[in-house]
């Protein structure tokens, strides 16, 4: 009876390991119809019992599984089958066997290793993965026909038709002439040029004009001329003279500019010393040369938006 003990033990442990594997099973999209470079795909599915995770380090390895094969890619998933678990392994070989003759090759089998974590331990289980085999095809004849010329064994090239590039030309010449619309139309609200002369854009005129004057060698000059042509921008868009007194009845009339209320007073006031004060040196101090421009760009902006 003590020598029955371990083979019973062994007949026992096998029966427990099959049953924490269920089921093995391997499919392919088709069995023939391979050549060359071709690459070969499988899906291999493992029921197990629940509680057995798979053990990646027991996966091949993609790489070179023989001189004619390579494993390119595996993939697994894992989901809930009725009461067990499935694995399912997605594997790509590619096929470097060059045939003279139709001929079935083999992709050999490999075993992959589930354990199951639990307070006594960890309980192990094998799958086996079968071997399973492919038919691979010739991509030439053993032997061609003799020809006299070696070149006869080429095909030709190929001859496709020409294409009209009528069709290409005249919807590219239609989208530039809608770019080119779309350009001018911004030019015109931008006052770029050629429509930088044109009237209702009194205050980007003047952004522009300040620009330019504030390049000079003679920053006294340039300040006072930029503070008349903020004036004639102001004049121009009330369609009459905008004096200090009158800013409350610009503004009703062009509610707008409202939010610029403070700059624009403080515009007047320096235009005020400026002019009929100390000079420049105390407008600058009131409104600086900078704060002019940005003033302006600010009125440009109202002036572009309504």
């Amino acid at each position: 009876m003590r020598r029955l003990a371990p083979i019973l033990f062994l007949l026992c442990s096998s029966v427990a390991a099959q049953a924490q594997v269920r089921s093995v099973e391997v499919r392919t999209p088709r069995p023939f119809g391979y050549f060359l470079g071709d690459l070969v795909r499988a899906q291999v599915d493992i029921v197990v019992e629940p509680g057995f995770a798979l053990q990646s380090a027991s996966l091949p390895h993609p790489g070179a599984m023989a001189y004619w094969l390579d494993l390119r890619d595996i993939a697994v998933s894992d989901a809930s089958v009725g009461d067990g678990r499935r694995v399912r392994l997605d594997l790509t070989y590619q096929n470097f066997y060059a045939a003279l003759d139709a001929r079935a090759l083999e992709i050999p089998g490999f075993t992959v290793t589930f354990v199951s974590e639990s307070d006594r331990g960890a309980t192990t289980a094998k799958a086996q993965v079968p071997a399973w085999s492919f038919n691979i095809s010739p991509l030439r004849e053993v032997q061609p026909p003799a020809r006299a010329e070696p070149q006869s064994y080429m095909r030709p090239d190929g001859r496709v038709a020409a294409l009209d590039p009528q069709p290409l030309v005249l919807g590219g010449a239609g989208f530039a002439a809608m770019a080119l619309v779309a350009f001018a139309g911004l030019a015109w609200d931008r006052t770029w040029w050629p429509f930088a002369g044109r009237g209702g854009r009194a205050f980007a005129l003047c952004l522009r004009r300040l620009r330019t004057l504030f390049e000079r060698p003679d920053p006294d000059a340039a300040y006072g001329e930029g503070l008349l042509a903020l004036h004639r921008a102001l004049d121009e868009t009330d369609g009459r003279r905008v004096l200090a007194d009158d800013l409350p009845t610009f503004l009703a009339r062009h509610p707008a500019y409202r939010t610029e209320e403070r700059g624009l007073a403080a515009f007047l006031d320096a235009s005020r010393h400026t002019f009929f004060g100390s000079g420049p040196a105390a407008g600058t101090r009131l409104l600086a040369p900078s704060d002019l421009v940005s003033l302006t760009r600010r009125l440009a902006a109202i002036e572009r938006a309504s």
